[in-house]
């Protein structure tokens, strides 16, 4: 997932929250929750990878282009 994509899924995960509690709907409150918790951890996680690979292409000498 881009962060395009991951922020995307936040504002739309903020909406159905925000619509959740606008209506009194609990369920759509927590689905919305629940879809900005997923988003966060998928940028987690794409952070991370990102990480492990500049390390390890540090340690092997690898270099990436930036362009």
């Amino acid at each position: 997932m881009t962060d395009a994509e991951s922020t995307f899924d936040k504002l739309k995960g903020k909406a159905k929250e925000m619509g959740g509690k606008a209506t009194g709907n609990d369920r759509l409150e927590s689905e919305g929750q629940t879809d900005q918790l997923k988003a966060k951890a998928e940028e987690l996680g794409n952070k991370v990878k990102d990480k492990v690979e500049g390390i390890k292409d540090s340690l092997t000498g690898n270099k990436k282009d930036d362009a």
